[in-house]
């Protein structure tokens, strides 16, 4: 509407000052007149350039209403295309962070395990070792018993070995003890405690003592020998577990790490997916209301 009065205040305009030029060629002295026609021309260089301008807005609105158009229609299919890709990606990322948790569980108790059975391992150990010790010192005890007693009685000073109670005590013991023929355990006591006047020859007894004494030196190599396999045995699991719980201690510390990142990145995720729609509603809104406004022009 206003474009059209517009429109016709021009025509009036020039069809009042084209019918009073010739008047005005003839009246130059009126001012009165002359001030009207200056007003009129006046009106109509205001009304020309208002004109001028308003298709000036007009183009540019136009303008705008094509590239604007055109651009939150890209927009949109930006935002639809991303919004399935940071779906997917947030699905690896919890996924991810899922198998992190899983994997950290696993870790900590292997680490825990590991501790463990160092634990009943060295406990075991010291229990076997109080025992080797007890056993070899005891062997070991009784094999310089024997040898006193072989030399004493090879040295003919047989009277002065059984007056030794201790010796003697330690020898009796053995006698009780060791595994031997009931001939020979009954020779050993009666010479123990009859001494000189024993039937059996003294020769006998020291071939029974060295038997006793080989016997036992024996047994005391093959206890220390099981003591040394059980050490390495011991040593070499330990080692195991110390490299399984360092394995697994590096795994934890690196994978706390990713799931420290994991969790980050799907924050950032859920927020781009958030800030994603909320752009792409206002973006089909504002498009909406564009093409509704561009098409009443």
């Amino acid at each position: 509407m206003l474009r059209s009065a517009r429109l016709v205040a021009l025509s009036l305009a020039g069809a009042f000052l084209a019918a009073h030029a010739t008047h005005e060629k003839a009246q130059l002295g009126m001012n009165p007149i002359r001030r009207v026609v200056s007003l009129l021309q006046s009106m109509q260089k205001k009304v020309t350039e208002e004109g001028a301008k308003e298709k000036e807005l007009y183009e540019k609105f136009m303008c705008y209403c094509k590239t604007g158009t055109l651009d939150l229609k890209n927009s949109i299919g930006l935002a639809d295309g991303k919004q399935p890709q940071i779906a997917s990606a947030l699905e690896a990322a919890e996924a991810q962070k899922s198998q992190l948790e899983k994997d950290l569980k696993e870790h900590k108790a292997s680490v825990a395990d590991a501790k463990k059975t160092i634990a009943k391992a060295t406990a075991l150990r010291n229990k076997e070792a109080a025992a080797f010790a007890k056993e070899s010192a005891d062997t070991k005890t009784n094999i310089a018993a024997l040898g006193k007693a072989i030399a004493a009685i090879e040295g003919g000073s047989t009277a002065s070995f059984l007056q030794s109670s201790t010796a003697v005590g330690a020898l009796e013991q053995l006698t009780m003890n060791l595994d031997m023929s009931n001939a020979d355990r009954d020779m050993l006591s009666a010479f123990l405690s009859q001494g000189q006047t024993s039937a059996s020859p003294s020769n006998v007894i020291v071939g029974i003592l060295k038997q006793m004494k080989e016997t036992m030196e024996k047994d005391l190599a093959e206890i220390t020998a099981a003591e040394k396999e059980a050490i390495k045995t011991f040593d070499a699991l330990v080692a195991a577990k110390k490299k399984e719980v360092d394995s697994n201690t590096q795994a934890i510390e690196s994978k706390l790490k990713r799931l420290g990142e994991a969790g980050i990145e799907i924050v950032k995720l859920k927020e781009d997916m958030d800030d994603t729609g909320k752009t792409l509603a206002e973006d089909k809104k504002l498009l909406a209301a564009l093409e509704k406004g561009c098409g009443t022009k």
